[in-house]
This record gives structure tokens, C-alpha cells and sequence, in this order.
């Protein structure tokens, strides 16, 4: 005998659909557990944690903590170094995607277009342990392969990861490196979408190579190239803590130490959970008004936003 479905509208609808939210079951499940439970440790943030009274039982502290973060010597330095980082990321790792996407697709050798293309996104897959390591061996000032070119030409060799004035370089380009690939398919994916008797109507037009791009290309990728700004822009705190943290060194700990990487050390090595949960929800505030701000932003100037 068949089930009947629920007499209520809301239910009657959930049932009709009732297969396509089983499938949507186990990331719901996994968000509440991973992304929304833990969000009752945020408590922790406004109260003088206690170990043997629990989150629930510490006394309160309202503000303390977002204050002593303010006053800290460190926050200045820690800020200036998130901020940075995440800027020269932006200003030469968004454009990466877009000109390796534009590249390929004026490959017109479809064989080649598709191995390029593989090995181009093939460094996504690679963890930051094994990058850093990779970094390490071919920078290192003994057996580093660099530094054995400049000994054979004569020169002394250089400890690459140990030098301030070198990292953020180091940090740019072995991220470029990593995300180029990955972020181009999204750019390719956009680019097929375009209408190409566009492109057969510029030709009969007689315009150039470059007079298509700017014409048509770019301004069909408008929408693509402002939703990841958006997204890129709202993350500008996030400075990237797996890649920073495995290439941080004594010797360039005055400008790799960024909000991640310091609450991370409060938090867990100096156990002080609650100052280091409220630098987490200061670094999370901000960036949720920077998403509202930028996509408001957006809107007002292109008519593309998230929402």
C-alpha cells in the first residue's frame, strides 16, 4: 500500500521532493556538526573561561578581551602583516586565473590546450606541507639546487626562507604557483559560455585580437570577475595560515605573523582560550561586514551581486 503525503502545504512540498533532500542530507548534517555546533564556543569570547566551571559556568567578561586585543603591541604588527599578504595575493594572484584562462583559450590545439590545462591545476592537489618542503630542499643554502647554480657561478649562497625581504615574494608566487590552474577552470567554464557569433561578428567587423578582448571577452567575464572579487575581497583577513605557518621562521616572524597564525599560538600554545576565540570573532566580524560592504558595492556599480 503507497504512503500518503502530509495534508500541510510546507510538508506536502518537502514530501513531493523528499529524494532530492535526502541527498542533501549529509551536508546539512555536516554543517550543523562542523560549521554551526562549534559556534556555541564563541561564548568563550565574553566570559573569564574556567576550566573546571565550563563554558556555561565562567563568570562573564563582556569585552575584555576584544579590548585587550586592541591595546596589544602585537596588533598593529599582526595586522599590517594579514593585511599585507592578503593585498599582494590580491593585486598579483586574482589576475593569475583570468590571463591563464584567456591564454588557453586562444589555444586552438585541443590535445595540447587539454594537457596544459591538467598540468597547470595538477599543484591544487598538492598539500602546503608538501610545497613548503618542496621550497625548503630547492631554497635551502646546503643542497638547495639554487643555491648550488650561485656557487658554481661564484657567488654566495643565499637562506631564501630565512630572509625577511624575501618572503613575501616567496609567499606570492609559490601561491600563484599552487592556485593558478585550479582558478582558471572557472574563467574556461565562463568563456564557453559566451555567445561566439559575437566573436564571428567582430571578425567580419575587422577587429583585431585585441580589440575582441576588450570588447567582448572581458565584458561578458564582468559577472564571473565580480562575484570572486567579492569573495576575495570579503577574505582579505584570511592570508592563508596552512601556507604561512609552514613557512614561517624565527627570522621572519616580524612580518609572517598574521591573525591565524596568532591565534593559533595564543590559543593553543599560551592556552588562552577566550583571548584567542575573541581575536578569532574580531577577525570573523569584520570580515562578514566587508562581504556586505563589498557586495552592496558591487551592486551599485556593475548590478552583479551575491544577493
Amino acid at each position: 500500500m503507497a504512503k500518503r503525503a502530509p495534508k500541510n502545504k510546507t510538508l506536502t512540498r518537502i514530501w513531493s521532493f523528499r529524494y532530492i533532500y535526502l541527498f542533501l542530507a549529509p551536508a546539512l548534517i555536516w554543517y550543523l556538526i562542523f560549521a554551526y555546533y562549534p559556534m556555541y564556543g564563541i561564548l568563550i569570547a565574553f566570559k573569564d573561561f574556567k576550566y573546571n566551571l565550563g563554558i556555561l559556568g565562567s563568570p562573564w567578561e563582556g569585552f575584555r578581551y576584544f579590548k585587550q586585543f586592541l591595546n596589544d603591541s602585537s596588533f598593529y604588527d599582526v595586522l599590517r602583516n594579514t593585511l599585507s599578504i592578503s593585498a599582494l595575493k590580491l593585486l598579483f594572484g586574482f589576475p593569475a586565473p583570468l590571463i591563464l584562462a584567456l591564454m588557453l583559450n586562444t589555444i586552438s590545439n585541443g590535445k595540447f590546450k587539454r594537457i596544459f590545462q591538467t598540468i597547470s591545476y595538477l599543484p591544487h592537489f598538492v598539500s602546503w606541507v608538501v610545497v613548503v618542503t618542496l621550497l625548503q630542499k630547492i631554497l635551502s643554502p646546503n643542497v638547495g639546487l639554487i643555491n648550488d647554480i650561485r656557487e658554481h657561478m661564484g657567488l654566495d649562497p643565499i637562506f631564501f626562507m630565512g630572509n625577511p625581504n624575501l618572503f613575501y615574494p616567496l609567499v606570492v608566487l609559490s601561491d600563484i604557483w599552487k592556485g593558478v590552474g585550479w582558478g582558471a577552470i572557472i574563467y574556461l567554464a565562463a568563456l564557453t559560455n559566451i555567445d561566439p557569433h559575437l566573436y564571428e561578428a567582430a571578425q567580419i567587423d575587422g577587429a583585431g585580437r585585441w580589440s575582441t578582448l576588450f570588447k567582448i571577452t572581458l565584458p561578458c567575464l564582468t559577472p564571473t570577475i565580480a562575484i570572486l572579487l567579492i569573495f576575495s575581497l570579503s577574505g582579505i583577513l584570511n592570508a592563508g595560515f596552512d601556507q604561512i605557518y609552514l613557512m614561517q621562521t624565527p627570522a621572519t616572524l616580524s612580518v609572517s605573523e598574521i591573525l591565524d597564525t596568532y591565534v593559533l599560538k595564543t590559543g593553543i600554545q599560551q592556552g588562552q582560550f577566550a583571548y584567542s576565540t575573541a581575536i578569532g570573532l574580531f577577525k570573523s566580524v569584520i570580515s562578514l561586514l566587508l562581504i556586505v560592504v563589498v557586495n552592496k558595492v558591487s551592486k551599485r556599480l556593475s548590478d552583479t551581486s551575491l544577493w
